[in-house]
């Protein structure tokens, strides 16, 4: 079994797409359950995601084990037989490990002699990009599935293999981004008091803003604020530039302290822009809320380790980076835990990371006896 999950993990990574345009990898996924253990499926949930439901009973809970489906626009530098064959996209968050993980559950499930209950594997398209759990909670396919919990997992770098990490407060930070345009007026160069120049608008504004920034993340009112890109009018010396774009990603622990954090970044905005004498415009994008843990799932996920024996780390505060299952844990009881993937391992998002086989195992077991313990109501 777990050679023939390595290899199918190995397929996927070969074989990545982008956020949204995963109907390939889907079908993928789709024939190796078919082939070796199908559930009945539910296809095109709000796009490329669909879910796997196996039945064991009228009676019990109805669990919910989600991977993800996308790979990011990364070029590869590894040079392994199973690199990507497409040019600039790569699986480098490990999604293709997540995938092997949930669809090796199946075999998992099929030796089992469950009762009651229901599972039901979801394999979601578009987490990079913050929407794909969202469009599968806004499509009545999903919601007629009266889910009862659901749970995930993220493989992370840096951590000893087979290390179960769960944190407090929950998983993940609240984080979104945005695109501000500045429009003042061109003029020659030689005649700058003609125009509106942004520029000095833009220095003032990124200074102001860096003194939001609590980077303590141990602190409740925890905010980063990030600028990723900025552009000034274009290169050419004979021209007093009108225009300005300036882009940020800002991240906090919740989402009370991430409306304050917007109220007070266009606050400063607004002021800047008139005291510059400049129009502005601004775009929300990205939003990936924070995935805030159930206290009982967190209980679930601490027992399903101690009853493998798995070593456990407890963080004293999530993870700063962005994860749409967020839009889970909104309406739903959530757990999601980390796995560590090796001190030797490449960061997420590196272009030569790659997923460690040596945890699909770890993960399967994981997810195996959280089923075992919520649908077996322990």
């Amino acid at each position: 079994m777990h050679s023939t999950i390595v290899n199918f993990r190995k397929e996927l990574h070969k074989n990545p797409e982008v956020s949204g345009q995963e109907f390939q990898t889907a079908k993928r996924v789709q024939d190796f359950i078919q082939l070796h253990y199908p559930g009945e499926f539910i296809t095109q949930i709000g796009g490329p995601s669909f879910a796997v439901v196996y039945n064991f009973g009228t009676e019990g809970n109805t669990v919910a084990i989600r991977c993800e489906l996308d790979a990011l626009p990364i070029i590869e530098t590894n040079n392994f037989e199973y690199k990507s064959v497409f040019k600039g996209v790569s699986h480098k968050c490990g999604h293709d490990g997540h995938m092997a993980i949930v669809t090796g559950l199946i075999f998992w499930l099929k030796e089992q002699n469950l009762k009651k209950g229901r599972v039901v594997l979801i394999f979601q398209s578009a987490e990079e990009t913050g929407k794909g759990a969202y469009e599968m909670l806004e499509d009545v396919k999903f919601k007629v599935l009266n889910i009862d919990y659901i749970f995930a997992l993220h493989n992370i770098p840096g951590v000893d293999l087979h290390t179960v990490i769960t944190m407090k407060n929950g998983f993940s930070a609240e984080v979104e981004s945005f695109f501000l345009k500045l429009s003042g007026l061109a003029s020659h160069a030689a005649e700058p008091q003609n125009g509106i120049n942004p520029t000095l608008g833009i220095a003032q504004l990124t200074q102001e803003l860096d003194k939001l920034n609590i980077s303590d993340p141990n602190a409740e009112n925890f905010q980063v604020l990030t600028p990723v890109h900025l552009k000034v009018g274009e290169a050419n010396y004979g021209i007093s530039p009108g225009e300005a774009e300036l882009h940020y990603t800002i991240r906090t622990w919740s989402l009370k302290t991430m409306e304050q954090l917007k109220t007070q970044i266009l606050n400063i905005i607004n002021q800047i822009s008139k005291q510059h004498q400049l129009k502005h415009e601004m775009n929300w994008l990205e939003h990936f809320p924070a995935s805030e843990n159930n206290l009982d799932c967190n209980r679930i996920i601490k027992n399903a380790a101690e009853n493998l024996h798995f070593k456990i780390e407890e963080r004293n505060y999530p993870f700063k980076f962005g994860e749409d299952f967020g839009w889970f844990s909104r309406y739903y009881k959530t757990g999601m835990f980390g796995l560590g993937s090796g001190l030797s391992t490449a960061p997420l998002h590196n272009p030569s990371y790659d997923f460690p086989d040596e945890i699909i195992p770890t993960g399967i077991a994981m997810f195996g006896e959280i089923l075992k313990i919520t649908l077996e109501n322990r």
